[in-house]
């Protein structure tokens, strides 16, 4: 595991000036004293930079990298501390995010906690792996900035990328500021390591709105960091002196049990979730809710279901809907895996509508729209109160949905609480009356 200061044979290179010139170091720089000159500061980062602190905080040991955008600049920020002498970790650079996320793979495999990332088609040009990672239960971690898939193409953020993979058995949530990104790495972490789980983790944000948007960031110190999060010790992991097998290829009777393990173990989640997201805020100070942010909801009718960056522009829009004498809310999922069915259910409990932004795309789906909208009406259909549940398809290709787009969608719903009945399953917004 990387030390709080670099190693002693890394420091012995140094202070007899050798390895300056690929370094770029001053010699003999210890790694926590620097570090100490950022305890309890806050700083101007945007969402990658927030990613790219959040790793140097974490201690990582081996990062694999390939660029695409929005994510790259998480990567560049690391090779910088890795030439200050900040970090202490091997950086790969891999030739695609196939071999980048084997890489990843690899290096949790024999105990290294591993950090990676990618946006947009990277993410699926490594989709093989996902499921072994998760099935060998390697809790590597990936940090990704959402774009677009092609078409159309262009860079723009949506949440379609990640969403892809929902199913392959990682955790997944999306931040909304950069203050959220970094402390989702470092919770991120404590969840997927914990030994009585060992899940890999997809610590997500949307691309530009968040990877590229800046915010104050308040930095912890060190001792804070390695209190909540102790050095990773995989118990089984790849060793030549004691020998063990890795994979996901087994007979064909095992494979049922297997899967149910699997199943399992995001049932397992919910509850270490929980309990992590306890410890985060006894920690630093600064408090989430486990699985779902509720904005005015005690008394909201009409009530805005979604995830990520947008949600900061729902909330403005929900206060001017109250002004009007709507009684509007704001439901935020944390954590879409393993999905929060009964926090959700007992946050839309009053709801008489409930609207599902989607910032993804899930053609031919039931509500041939979104991804999103299916889980939620699932989740809510075995729940003792069964709003109305329609979507709207929003900021798809890196637009921005304004607040006027989500008065419109208030509307939508206002007319359907006042009708009985949704107009259809599924909006798009912006080429509707």
């Amino acid at each position: 595991m990387a030390q709080t200061t670099i190693p002693d044979k890394s420091v012995e290179k140094l202070t007899r000036g050798e390895g300056s010139s690929d370094l770029g170091v001053t010699p003999g720089i210890d790694r926590a004293e620097k570090l100490a000159d950022l305890d309890g500061t806050t700083m101007r980062l945007n969402g990658c930079a927030a990613s790219a602190y959040a790793a140097l905080y974490a201690d990582v040991d081996v990062i694999t990298a390939y660029p695409i955008r929005p994510y790259t600049a998480i990567m560049m920020n690391l090779s910088q501390f890795i030439a200050e002498g900040l970090l202490d970790a091997e950086y790969l650079h891999a030739d695609g995010e196939h071999a980048q996320l084997s890489a990843a793979l690899g290096a949790g495999s024999c105990g290294a906690r591993a950090f990676t990332g990618s946006s947009g088609v990277g993410i699926t040009y490594a989709f093989e792996v996902y499921s072994p990672a998760a099935g060998a239960r390697i809790p590597i971690q990936m940090a990704i900035a959402d774009r677009t898939l092609d078409p159309p193409g262009d860079f723009g953020s949506e949440h379609t990328d990640a969403l892809c993979t929902r199913d392959m058995g990682w955790l997944m949530g999306w931040a909304a500021t950069p203050q959220e990104v970094f402390d989702k790495h470092l919770l991120g972490y404590a969840i997927g390591e914990d030994p009585r789980l060992l899940l890999p983790q997809m610590i997500c944000q949307d691309g530009y709105f968040v990877s590229h948007i800046s915010g104050d960031v308040e930095l912890p110190s060190i001792e804070q960091v390695e209190r909540f999060l102790p050095p990773y010790k995989l118990p089984f992991a790849l060793d030549p002196k004691k020998p063990v097998s890795h994979g996901p290829q087994i007979h064909p009777e095992q494979g049922p049990p297997l899967q149910l393990e699997r199943a399992r173990s995001m049932e397992t989640a919910i509850d270490i979730i929980r309990e992590k997201t306890k410890e985060f805020s006894d920690a630093f100070g600064r408090s989430y809710p486990p699985f779902v942010e509720e904005f005015m909801l005690e008394d909201a009718e009409v009530v805005f279901v979604m995830q990520g960056g947008h949600s900061v522009t729902c909330q403005a829009t929900v206060k001017r809907l109250r002004e009007r004498g709507i009684k509007a809310g704001m439901a935020r999922l944390v954590w879409f895996r393993p999905f929060p069915t009964e926090d959700l259910q007992k946050a839309l409990d009053r709801a008489k509508v409930v609207g599902v932004v989607e910032t993804n795309l899930g053609l031919g789906g039931a509500s041939y729209g979104g991804i999103l909208s299916l889980d939620v009406t699932t989740a809510l259909y075995h729940g003792a109160n069964r709003p109305l549940v329609t979507s709207f398809m929003a900021g798809l290709g890196g637009e921005t949905i304004p607040i006027n787009e989500f008065t419109w969608m208030a509307d939508k719903m206002v007319e359907a609480m006042e009708r009985g009945s949704v107009e259809k399953a599924s909006h798009w917004v912006g080429f509707e009356d």
